[in-house]
């Protein structure tokens, strides 16, 4: 996919700086349909109202209406549109906030076009999916797949790079078991993967989910145990 994907959908970009929104809105312009633009979370409502547009960047730190206070506005009735906040922050209360509001991403500033680039794919592909990417283990446990966000009790889980490789593909494939020539080659590709370090990987997995999530299947590798059914 590429940023031709862009070209039919409109966009609302929200940010009370005018130099910044300015040249975000130029830049947008290039690839899609129309950007609508507004100064604050108030204006933004407006502007959304009237127009329904396919996706929607804000900035988090607005005055009237803050972008985390706009974002869950608009889900209250909408849960599809994508949403991107950009921020300054890198808060843990804000993450938690952007996964509860099932946010398309989390744009760190300073913005550049590699990084808008990034999430405006991914918001092609949740529109193209219907699916925002949240993945709900339990009453407890969710799992944000465009992020690769981790949540137990409403406190985020620290993977280590590796847990994150195995558990982000276990979700990806959760309708099947994942091989162990699969996990072999996107852990463990060039060094080879020996039986103890993956049962070592698995056990710390399951003791920071917390429960058996995590079902070995006999002679062919492990799979994801969901308790809600995903649609």
């Amino acid at each position: 996919m590429n940023l031709e994907a862009l070209t039919p959908l409109t966009i609302l970009y929200v940010e009370d700086e005018p130099l910044i929104r300015q040249n975000a809105v130029e830049y947008l312009s290039r690839y899609c349909n129309k950007v609508y633009e507004a100064q604050n979370g108030l204006e933004g409502l407006e502007v959304y109202n009237t127009h329904k547009p396919d996706l929607i960047i804000s900035d988090i730190k607005m005055p009237k209406l803050s972008g985390l206070e706009f974002a869950s506005k608009i889900r209250q009735n909408d849960k599809n549109t994508p949403i991107i906040i950009t921020t300054a922050h890198t808060d843990t209360e804000y993450l938690l906030k952007a996964v509860e509001l099932q946010l398309i991403k989390y744009l760190i500033k300073p913005i550049t076009s590699d990084k808008l680039q990034e999430a405006l794919l991914m918001a092609c592909q949740s529109l193209e999916s219907n699916n925002i990417g949240l993945i709900t283990l339990d009453e407890q446990t969710r799992y944000d797949t465009l992020n690769q966000t981790l949540i137990k009790h409403n406190r985020l889980v620290k993977l280590t790079h590796n847990e994150l490789l195995f558990f982000d593909f276990l979700v990806k494939h959760k309708q099947r078991a994942i091989t162990y020539e699969e996990i072999e080659n996107i852990i463990w590709a060039y060094e080879g993967m020996s039986m103890d370090a993956l049962r070592s990987l698995v056990r710390g997995l399951r003791k920071k989910l917390e429960g058996n999530y995590i079902e070995n299947i006999s002679g062919i590798g492990y799979r994801l145990m969901i308790l809600e059914n995903q649609h």
